[in-house]
């Protein structure tokens, strides 16, 4: 296989059952803000003093910075969603919407690093670290800046919105479907260049994950379905790092360097799709700045995000 090893039936069906249990997940919690402090709160604080330590401390395939950090910034981005969400005085401050988009763009920041440090310690090397195989080429450099594209190309940052549904979901009109596309190639990408045998079920599966829910289940509310979800799955592989590296249900990479090239060529030919995108249509609006102002106005996807949340 190009990128995996065969996976075999057994293992798409427990593929399919996570996707099912993070998306039930994430849709039980995004409608109960009680249910969310427990999940995304009290657990975490739990799970910090009494089981992390123990299962992803150091020797485990989770016990380097990179997997604490991700956990613990996903959970920052959810507790600082729901924060804007639920507390009506944050809800009027331009400056609060800021927030989502710093989250963000420092989540992506964290794998840009990330990149360039395998490149930096890995160039022209295939090395295990902390279980997993290590290779650090080219392949890192293209997509640490297609991950700075991504960051550029996050627009609309103060118009952001809370929907007037029951759910009162984070919404960010101008975050549309071809930079989500863009965005998850180039975070398939990185998974499948930095922690490559755990890269099927961080990268491929949860950037699906997040998709189905922001496409089909609550439009708009892409990043929040992200945050939770990431989150989700990061605490259960802290919880339990063997699953998705070592278990029966574990997908192995081909660590093939031709496929990681071609994965990071493809992610920054999506995101300079959308760069270039962004500034024609910045030029056709006379827009001079796309943080401060939604950038797609004019397209249907824009305005049917709108009439779903009944901010139209």
């Amino acid at each position: 296989m190009f990128f995996y090893e065969r996976i075999p039936i057994p293992t798409l069906i427990m593929a399919g059952l996570v996707i099912t249990l993070l998306l039930l997940l994430n849709e039980i919690t995004r409608r109960s803000k009680y249910l969310s402090i427990g999940m995304y709160i009290l657990l975490p604080i739990l799970l910090t003093i009494f089981v992390w330590p123990k299962t992803a401390g150091s020797g485990s395939t989770s016990g380097y910075w990179f997997a604490w950090v991700k956990t613990y910034s996903a959970l920052l981005g959810i507790i600082g969603f729901m924060a804007i969400r639920h507390i009506k005085k944050l809800e009027g401050s331009k400056f609060m919407f800021i927030f989502p988009a710093f989250i963000l763009s420092f989540n992506i920041l964290e794998a840009v690093y990330r990149d360039y440090e395998v490149y930096a310690n890995f160039n022209g090397l295939k090395v295990i670290e902390n279980g997993l195989t290590m290779m650090g080429g080219s392949w890192n450099i293209i997509n640490a800046i297609a991950g700075i594209i991504s960051i550029i190309t996050i627009t609309g940052w103060v118009g952001i919105k809370i929907s007037n549904t029951k759910s009162r979901d984070l919404v960010w009109p101008d975050m549309l479907w071809f930079w989500v596309i863009a965005y998850s190639l180039w975070n398939a990408s990185y998974c499948y260049n930095a922690i490559s045998d755990r890269s099927f079920y961080a990268g491929t599966l949860l950037v699906i994950t997040a998709m189905i829910a922001g496409f089909f289940i609550k439009k708009g509310a892409w990043l929040q379905h992200r945050a939770q979800t990431l989150a989700l799955y990061a605490m259960f592989t802290l919880t339990i790092p063997a699953f998705a590296s070592s278990s029966q249900f574990a997908v192995k990479s081909s660590n093939n360097p031709k496929a990681m090239l071609v994965l990071s060529i493809v992610s920054l030919i999506a995101n300079i799709a959308v760069l270039v995108f962004q500034i024609i249509q910045m030029r056709k609006q006379n827009i001079k700045n796309s943080f401060t102002n939604d950038v797609y106005t004019n397209t249907a996807s824009y305005k049917a995000t709108l009439k779903e949340n009944q901010l139209d």
